[in-house]
């Protein structure tokens, strides 16, 4: 389904139409090519932005310069380093395109002051944070509980046919396992279906 950024908002609150007109006042079309990235680690985030189209990871990086995939985001998706925004500081993690993307971006900044405004805005922020939490929750709970097989069953749940658009190398990072080991519940997985 293709919505706009203030469709994807009208789903999750009721809010007056003056406060969307203020709110897609603020609004730019960004497009970002395959590779490229939306906030890289160590940078002071600006923005916030809706996924239009395309594919995104999150992802953090060691010393040694060995990549951890956080999370991936698919069209509908809110894209940002929030706590980086809150705290006023650089974003841990690096946000990448994994698809040429088309964004809708808001300046952060110009958000708090519509935000401060009306109390829908605090509905929003409270509805997207609360989904949040449910899947960073998920996530802990399935390294903590799950084999690798159940995290990849998992995966394959939460993110039907997402396998077909991305590399292997960031799907196993993403599970906590090897390639090799992903390479061999793959076998099984396919040998079961």
């Amino acid at each position: 389904m293709d919505i706009d950024f203030i469709n994807f908002i009208k789903v999750l609150i009721t809010n007056p139409a003056e406060q969307e007109e203020k709110f897609n006042a603020l609004i730019s079309i960004k497009y970002i090519k395959q590779g490229d990235h939306f906030i890289t680690a160590g940078q002071f985030p600006k923005n916030i932005a809706f996924l239009k189209q395309g594919l995104f990871r999150y992802y953090y990086s060691n010393e040694q310069g060995n990549e951890f995939t956080k999370g991936f985001f698919l069209e509908n998706s809110i894209l940002s380093s929030y706590s980086a925004i809150l705290e006023n500081r650089s974003s841990y993690f690096t946000i990448e395109a994994l698809e040429d993307s088309v964004l809708e971006r808001v300046n952060s900044a110009a958000l708090n002051l519509l935000f401060a405004e009306h109390p829908c805005w605090k509905d929003f922020l409270i509805k997207i944070l609360s989904k949040a939490y449910l899947i960073k929750e998920d996530r802990e709970r399935e390294f903590l509980l799950f084999d690798a097989e159940q995290r990849y069953q998992s995966f394959q749940t939460r993110y039907p046919n997402l396998e077909s658009r991305i590399k292997q190398h960031y799907v196993a990072p993403y599970l906590g396992i090897a390639p090799e080991s992903l390479s061999r519940i793959r076998k099984k997985y396919k040998s079961l279906t």
